[in-house]
């Protein structure tokens, strides 16, 4: 397969596949299920790592295949299979006919869209390896260069070109052709017996121009460096209970694990979610307004059609710190009677569909971002996180901050490592006393995970403040 097939005909050119086959195998397949599909993929990808002045790793993969799902009531069959074939797809079928229960009327397909977020274009092909390469070398080069400190650089890119077809009863067909890049600088410096790290990264739906271009991949790497040398110097995190300011764009990782999933329709429908059962009331400051948006252009989360082929939207789920809607796939949403959301996503053709976020947003409030901070006599800004944990069920969770400072008379005092936020979502949401007008989208890095499956997830918010915060920290 090349990009040289046209669009319409890129599953069924140089397989076995026939396409009227495919689409009478479905239609039988699912005659008495209430919902399902044939998800059809083809994803070119590579990956690009020049780490201790060496090209590391170079791979190049190409991965096909097909999802054929059965849905009724609220249990589904699924079979999936890397051939591309009339007799793969009919032993697909012959699996799924396990559960036909269903009043045979099949849910009506998704609306159709000319929604276009992002370019066709397939980046894994825009670059020559040798200029990628060549790239690699430069930016190494140039971050070695910037401080007689660095001691280790490494540099990736990676990029993905995926091509999708979802096929319903009755010959509707939903096609998008989703590009993904990621350009990432990470940095190590040492002094005596010290070790700082520091890592910036950028992507979207898009090619590699957006992120390539001299000024700005010397500004990844200059960033990267400025992190690292902040931890160099970092002193021990205090302990304790604190007002915390979190800083804007990144940090909304954090309501995106602590908050985002509790509002995905599955664990609401199961009633395992902390905000189960709390549709309309408050669950939230006043001024917290939480969307969730996959119809931001190039944007890493976004999607012209999700994986089930509903069209993208964007999802209010907290106005004005009142619960007004949850994330909802086609399966989920039909059985809580609201409908699907557009965030229904699937990792690959051989995972089924479930609600997962794509762009989490906390929007705007009126608070002047320097105000929010000079508001905390002593307390801690929060810059940037790494990994953490969270309970869906309680809302607990744990994150650990990658970049982080003292909050002194209300100026940013000295750099901590070691801090971490420990806390509970739905609690966390009630401390937020300011919300700052500098609402920014993160550069492009996020993967969320959720039962085994790994998707490409915007996260974004303005400067905050959330009062009594239980902060961990290494000070003695």
């Amino acid at each position: 397969m090349t990009d040289s097939i046209p669009s319409d005909e890129l599953f069924f050119a140089e397989t076995g596949l026939d396409r009227e086959a495919a689409l009478r195998l479905t239609e039988d397949a699912l005659i008495n299920s209430d919902d399902g599909e044939l998800f059809l993929e083809y994803c070119q990808s590579e990956n690009l790592v020049f780490d201790d002045g060496q090209l590391r790793t170079a791979s190049f993969d190409v991965n096909q295949g097909f999802g054929l799902r059965a849905v009724c009531g609220e249990t589904s069959a699924y079979a999936h299979s890397a051939e591309l074939s009339q007799a793969a797809l009919a032993r697909a079928a012959d699996t799924v006919r396990s559960i036909q229960s269903g009043a045979g009327d099949v849910s009506a397909a998704p609306p159709r869209t000319n929604l276009s977020l992002y370019s066709d274009d397939n980046p894994v092909q825009v670059m020559a390896f040798e200029d990628k390469v060549r790239l690699l070398q430069e930016v190494d080069a140039f971050a070695r260069n910037l401080d007689d400190r660095v001691r280790q650089v490494t540099v990736s890119l990676s990029g993905e070109w995926q091509a999708v077809d979802i096929i319903r009863p009755g010959g509707h067909t939903v096609s998008d052709r989703r590009p993904l890049v990621r350009f990432n600088v990470s940095v190590v410096t040492g002094q005596g017996d010290k070790r700082g790290s520091g890592d910036y990264g950028a992507g979207g739906r898009t090619n590699y121009a957006s992120f390539i271009a001299t000024g700005d991949w010397q500004t990844a790497a200059r960033e990267a460096l400025r992190q690292s040398l902040v931890a160099l110097d970092a002193e021990d995190a205090p302990a304790g209970e604190m007002d915390v300011v979190m800083g804007p764009g990144w940090p909304g990782i954090l309501l995106h694990e602590a908050i985002g999933h509790g509002l995905e329709g599955d664990f609401n429908r199961k009633k395992t979610s902390a905000f189960a059962g709390l549709m309309g009331e408050r669950v939230a400051s006043p001024g917290v307004t939480i969307v969730d948006d996959g119809t931001l252009h190039d944007r890493r989360g976004s999607l012209s059609v999700d994986d089930e082929g509903t069209p993208a939207q964007k999802t209010t789920l907290i106005e004005d710190g009142i619960l007004v809607g949850y994330m909802q796939d086609r399966m989920n949403g039909r059985l809580m009677g609201a409908g699907s959301t557009g965030n229904g996503r699937r990792q690959s053709y051989a995972h089924h569909p479930m609600p997962r976020m794509t762009n989490t947003v906390m929007v705007n409030g009126d608070a002047n971002p320097e105000d929010v901070l000079s508001s905390v006599k002593s307390g801690l800004y929060a810059v940037s996180f790494g990994g953490g944990q969270v309970d869906i069920t309680s809302g607990k969770f744990v994150f650990s901050c990658t970049e982080a400072y003292r909050i002194e008379n209300g100026r940013i005092g000295a750099p901590v490592k070691g801090a971490t936020l420990i806390g509970n979502g739905p609690d966390a949401l009630t401390r937020i006393s300011m919300i700052g007008n500098d609402m920014q989208l993160d550069p492009g890095i996020g993967t969320c995970g959720k039962d085994g499956q790994g998707v490409p997830v915007g996260v974004g918010q303005p400067t905050i403040r959330l009062d009594r915060i239980t902060v961990g920290g290494t000070a003695a």
